[in-house]
């Protein structure tokens, strides 16, 4: 249990030196980021009636959101394609089915013209219902397209009001189309209801949710987001496993992402040449409310199904994110020809849905991967297989034999010496 946990805290380092940058290598890889695509961001405000309200610093809420991106449009960076999407805008009538159909793009995602933008934003007026859902699954199709980071922001102050079309839903559905877009939220003047709808739309694509109640709030955190936006990151690549090896989908270095259902197994493929070490590590989120008591296992097998190592771990209800890893050295060979092994990584889990909870989509697997020279003379137990049992078990065998036998000999010794005295 030590060795597998120093084992978990190593490959851990060794994931956070990977995403850092420092271990892929210098060409375009699979989830490394390659420049060619601006990044996007879409601001989604809503522009319900509640928007109305005075509690945010004695003035309007709208009068303070309108504030707000008029100071993040002057601090928007020239690199950053930005679009402004409402909800609530437009229809002011008491029909739910035309009301839960407001939403309009007030300035298209693009090259910024911050003059036209602010323009636009001075039109605004609190208008009708709070289409969330509707806007989110919009917002994602204005920034469809191109491989740079897409961020949504939601700016709300109350709950949707176009239920069954649940907003959180809609952001998990958005999260396992596998695109690497984030949605942040942020909520004005929240209540408890609005704040748990807001993280949980958060959480499904790994955003962040902030509680904002004064102007000063509101401006800082959007800009700090739209500041995010044009951050160097790697994007996971979407794949997608199969139930069986024979199957599955033949992974090189890089990050992925896939979704697994509940019970559910998941094999990749990655060839290891002779003298190469795998290095492979799995998260997986529960973006939903989940029973207490779950674990993840990750196990290295053979194409036969004969299995190499493994890594597990497993979690009590106190996070949302359990991960583990493993490596895997393959010998060198002296044959130079020697084919690659097809190592089948098979991920599953142990985590069950909370009564009322939807199964589908499956919970967000990232999966690394990294194929690297293994390492001349391994000082751990990677030398040993990481975890082929039989070798273990055999220099175990033989220590307590020869054990055995030396405490047989002075006991033994002993006793003679004693009945001599």
């Amino acid at each position: 249990m030590i060795i597998r946990t120093r084992l978990a805290a190593g490959v851990c380092a060794l994931l956070a030196a990977l995403t850092a940058g420092l271990a892929f290598p210098a060409g375009a890889a699979a989830g490394e980021p390659t420049g060619q695509d601006a990044p996007k961001v879409d601001l989604v405000l809503d522009v319900s009636g509640s928007m109305r309200a005075r509690d945010i610093d004695g003035r309007s809420r709208m009068a303070a959101a309108k504030q707000a991106f008029n100071e993040v449009l002057d601090a928007t960076p020239e690199e950053v394609e930005l679009g402004i999407r409402t909800l609530g805008a437009n229809y002011p009538g008491d029909d739910r089915k035309t009301g839960c159909k407001d939403t309009a793009q007030l300035y298209p995602v693009g090259p910024l013209d911050r003059t036209e933008a602010k323009t636009a934003v001075a039109t605004l007026t609190p208008t009708g219902w709070t289409p969330i859902g509707p806007a989110l699954l919009k917002a994602a199709g204005d920034l469809d397209g191109g491989d740079g980071s897409k961020r949504i922001v939601l700016i709300s102050d109350g709950e949707d009001t176009c239920a069954p079309l649940d907003p959180c839903e809609v952001a998990r559905e958005i999260a396992a189309k596998g695109i690497g877009l984030t949605i942040d939220t942020l909520g004005l003047v929240p209540t408890a209801k609005l704040s748990r709808q807001l993280s949980c739309i958060a959480e499904a694509t790994g955003g962040t949710y902030t509680s904002v109640e004064h102007q000063d709030e509101l401006t800082d955190r959007v800009n700090q987001l739209v500041d995010r936006a044009a951050d160097p990151v790697v994007t996971p690549v979407a794949t997608q496993g199969a139930g069986r090896c024979a199957g599955a989908p033949t992974l090189k270095s890089g990050l992925y992402t896939d979704r697994e259902e509940f019970g559910q197994q998941r094999f990749y493929r990655v060839d290891v040449r002779p003298g190469q070490e795998l290095r492979a590590s799995v998260s997986v989120a529960a973006d939903r409310a989940v029973n207490p008591g779950y674990g993840v296992l990750m196990r290295a097998v053979t194409s036969k199904g004969r299995e190499i190592v493994r890594g597990e771990a497993a979690g009590n209800g106190r996070t949302d994110v359990i991960s583990t890893g493993l490596r895997y050295p393959k010998a060198e060979s002296d044959d130079e020809d020697a084919p690659a092994e097809t190592v089948c990584l098979a991920v599953s889990h142990s985590f069950s849905a909370a009564s009322g909870v939807k199964a589908t989509p499956g919970l967000p697997l990232e999966l690394t991967v990294d194929v690297v020279d293994a390492p001349s003379q391994a000082n751990d137990v990677a030398a040993f297989g990481l975890g082929r049992g039989w070798w273990l078990l055999g220099v175990l065998i033989l220590t307590g034999f020869l054990a055995g036998l030396v405490w047989g000999w002075l006991s033994r010794w002993r006793v003679a010496v004693w009945r001599t005295n």
